[in-house]
């Protein structure tokens, strides 16, 4: 018996080391060149239009035919570029169209490869990737490569572990009536997926719905938002030269500029449309891809709540709350805009909360060490206030805020301190409103199921975070919560998992992307069954329903019923013994005269 084993166990194990050395060997990754002369820092201040942009205030004196684009932390201007008409983003996609039908044939290898060279790139490349984001929506280096290297590099390589996996045929059961088939699901790209995608992540909000669609065998155009088009422009560079190398076909990736009347042609021109704004533009979006009833995947922002319980560790725990309100220099996607704390801590929460808020300065990011820097959008920042004033009005106060760095009294528009509001409540905007901005409104709770109530009190239904030093208690809470993602003791971590689905509910939107839904949902979803021992067992039709239907057809279906479905063995088995008989008695000689007469 010995002798009989050993062979296989060195078998085994040559095969095992032999899988490892392969796994030591690294893959033969090209090196790609994407020319950022025009947009490095020192090339645009050589050129003589660098100079200080003034955007017109909304509605009045905007330009349509033009998108412009600024640094918002130094207004510094950095060029336009064309706002493209609704014929111009057909075309668009009648070209991503045709690179789709050859693309749609290419190998899971190629496609990994495609992946295998942009992470490569992103690797090499960070400073350059983060200072593009940060010049072009005032978020610091720091916010730039957790919000946008990180994920986007996570998404990567779980497309590179997993991703074939999830788009070869799964097979499913076949229940007790096709015992003699294979059911399958298999999943084919749709054609051409479009993206309308928000500012926050520039970087990253283009580059996920990309690597889904590529990697499905899809195409994809991205309308970037007007907010960020210098840098999105700049990231499709990265595509572009990574497309090449691997031989894609040209045009397989469009990256679109413009406005409203933009987007609104790319929904009407696609096969699947991704948006991430807000939920009145979203459901704009729906009545337009209604027309040609295109599936919607919506992200529609959030109104996330964090929630820490008394018997936490609250110093870790503060951290966190600070850098989920804070997440991208107050441009947070998915961040925590509600805080509820324990009425037992609350205090001591509060002044931990202010004494970090107070230590955060505030200035232009690439000037100096900033812990948070410029709001993207133009008069975001009276809205924010906005909000603090109503709170402060409805009985809310101030308990600490973020100190300026040294910014000219004409800054002060694109910046906003973070801070700190206690005593708030429901009745306020802050504790409503989506605030897209640094602040932490903190309330008391007494008891889980109050706190439940407070968390579900809302239109968003995004995500949550719960924090307990019991974790059973922080995931019965979390499990109370209407919405569609929670992070227990952490915050955002389901996000870094890119095996989950993200998305939300009611306002939030529907449908998920990332993980294998989101991956899944560029595909059309295709229901086959064959014959499992073909050609020796075929589908045939019993005789007594075979037309024309006997006299005793509906008496055979009520049989066959009943030995498939009925509740306990023996009534299958009595009905199997009846529905012999009956076959055998359809099958008899005399039965088979008495027809004939």
């Amino acid at each position: 018996m010995v002798a009989l084993w050993w062979p296989l166990l060195v078998l085994a194990a040559a095969y095992a080391l032999c899988r490892l050395l392969l796994l030591l060997i690294p893959p033969t990754v090209p090196s790609i060149d994407v020319d950022a002369s025009d947009v490095l820092e020192d090339a645009n201040h050589n050129k003589e239009d660098s100079y200080i942009y003034i955007p017109p205030r909304k509605g009045k004196g905007a330009q349509t035919d033009k998108v412009q684009c600024y640094e918002p932390a130094t207004m510094k201007y950095l060029g336009y570029f064309p706002a493209l008409m609704p014929d111009e983003v057909k075309e668009h996609v009648l070209q991503a169209r045709k690179a789709q039908k050859i693309w749609a044939k290419s190998s899971f290898k190629q496609r990994r490869q495609f992946l295998r060279i942009l992470l490569k790139y992103i690797l090499e490349h960070q400073d350059l990737i983060c200072e593009i984001s940060s010049r072009d929506t005032g978020k610091t280096m720091v916010d730039a490569s957790l919000g946008e290297i990180m994920t986007t590099c996570e998404k990567i390589t779980w497309l590179l572990d997993e991703g074939e996996k999830w788009l070869k045929p799964e097979y499913r059961s076949c229940g007790r009536s096709m015992l003699h088939k294979k059911a399958k699901v298999e999943f084919y790209p749709l054609g051409v997926i479009g993206a309308i995608v928000s500012w926050n992540y520039p970087f990253h909000n283009v580059f996920n719905p990309m690597l889904a669609a590529i990697f499905s065998g899809n195409a994809a155009v991205i309308k970037i938002s007007e907010h960020a088009t210098w840098s999105g422009c700049f990231y499709f560079r990265i595509i572009q030269a990574a497309l090449a190398a691997v031989g894609a076909p040209d045009n397989l990736v469009h990256v679109i500029t413009g406005f409203a009347e933009t987007g609104q042609a790319l929904v009407s021109s696609v096969d699947k449309i991704i948006f991430v704004g807000s939920p009145g533009v979203g459901r704009m979006i729906m009545k337009r891809a209604s027309e040609t009833l295109i599936p919607v995947t919506l992200e529609l922002g959030g109104k996330d709540a964090f929630i820490v319980c008394e018997d936490v560790d609250l110093p870790s725990v503060v951290q966190v709350a600070v850098r989920a309100a804070l997440q991208s220099s107050g441009q947070n996607c998915a961040g925590a805009e509600r805080f509820y704390v324990h009425k037992d801590i609350y205090s001591r929460f509060v002044s931990q909360v202010v004494k970090i808020v107070k230590s955060i300065s505030v200035g232009p990011p690439l000037s100096g060490r900033y812990d948070m820097g410029a709001i993207c959008m133009i008069e975001h920042s009276e809205k924010l206030q906005n909000l603090v004033n109503d709170a402060i009005d409805k009985g809310a106060e101030i308990a600490g805020r973020g100190s300026f760095g040294n910014l000219g009294e004409d800054a002060v528009d694109q910046f906003f301190p973070p801070t700190v509001l206690v005593n708030v409540n429901h009745t306020m905007q802050i504790m409503q409103e989506e605030a897209f901005g640094p602040i932490l409104p903190i309330m008391k709770f007494s008891s889980d199921e109050e706190v439940v109530k407070f968390a579900n009190d809302s239109k968003y239904g995004l995500g949550c975070a719960v924090f307990s030093g019991n974790q059973k208690r922080a995931i019965k809470i979390a499990s109370q919560l209407h919405c569609g993602v929670a992070a227990i003791n952490d915050f955002a971590s389901s996000y870094m998992c890119q095996s989950l689905p993200f998305g939300g509910v009611k306002d939030s939107g529907f449908g998920r992307f990332a993980g294998v839904e989101g991956l899944r949902a560029c595909c059309l979803v295709k229901a086959v069954v064959e014959d499992r021992w073909w050609p020796y067992v075929k589908t045939m039709i019993p005789k007594p329903i075979q037309y024309p239907v006997s006299e005793n057809g509906f008496e055979f279906q009520e049989l066959l019923v009943e030995t498939l479905y009925g509740l306990s063995v023996w009534d299958r088995l009595r009905s199997l013994v009846n529905l012999l008989k009956m076959i055998s008695e359809q099958n008899s000689p005399a039965n088979t005269r008495k027809k004939s007469r």
